[in-house]
């Protein structure tokens, strides 16, 4: 039962942690409606990876160095702020560029899909989630790995799902599409800041 309740918990969690890097995966969709199954699985697995490591750092924090992580803590949804809105604006410009006729399809998509670009958003969408590792600072070390490990997989299916739907909706408005993934981006970014300040 105990075992029931713990995964339970963890997919919950994970699911949750999920959202942004969900909206991320859309705007990938977005932008590259025609997205291959080998690269729609290397953005679900960026992200699943982040969401592993962090709550699996913010855990070792707690448990180490944990004075000095509450102080960093308060520096992550302006970390997460300025990475997301940095990279949406980028997109928006792409997109703008795209539609006026200055910029090849293919260079634009090359940009967005470059792996470090994807690495920030990886990290900008699951920033917060060293947060976790207060929530699971109770947990011995092997069932901190296991509820990251099964939040990872939580998020790496929610992304596949994300990015397909993004494909869907930027096959229909593709001349546009690059530009709505860099307003989610943007989005994300301030929504985050703003659920951090009303906690």
């Amino acid at each position: 039962m105990m075992i029931g309740v713990f995964i339970g918990n963890s997919i919950l969690l994970g699911i949750a942690l999920a959202m942004d890097a969900f909206s991320v995966s859309v705007a990938h969709g977005l932008s590259d409606p025609r997205m291959k199954s080998a690269r729609m699985m290397t953005v679900a697995g960026v992200f699943a990876f982040f969401q592993f490591l962090m709550p699996m750092i913010g855990w070792i924090c707690v448990h180490t160095i944990a004075a000095q992580f509450a102080t960093f803590e308060r520096l992550v949804p302006w970390i997460a702020l300025i990475l997301l809105v940095g990279l949406g604006i980028n997109m928006i410009r792409e997109g703008v560029a795209k539609n006026c006729g200055t910029a090849q399809t293919e260079s634009t998509s090359g940009m967005r899909f470059t792996a470090g670009l994807l690495l920030v958003q990886g990290i900008a969408t699951s920033i917060d989630a060293l947060s976790v590792g207060f929530t699971i600072s109770g947990y011995g070390a092997l069932m901190a790995f296991s509820a990251s490990v099964i939040i990872a997989a939580v998020t790496f299916v929610i992304c596949v799902g994300g990015v397909k739907i993004g494909q869907k909706i930027g096959a229909r408005f593709t001349s546009y599409a690059t530009i709505i993934g860099g307003l989610i981006l943007i989005a994300i970014g301030i929504e985050i800041l703003v659920r951090d300040l009303l906690v």
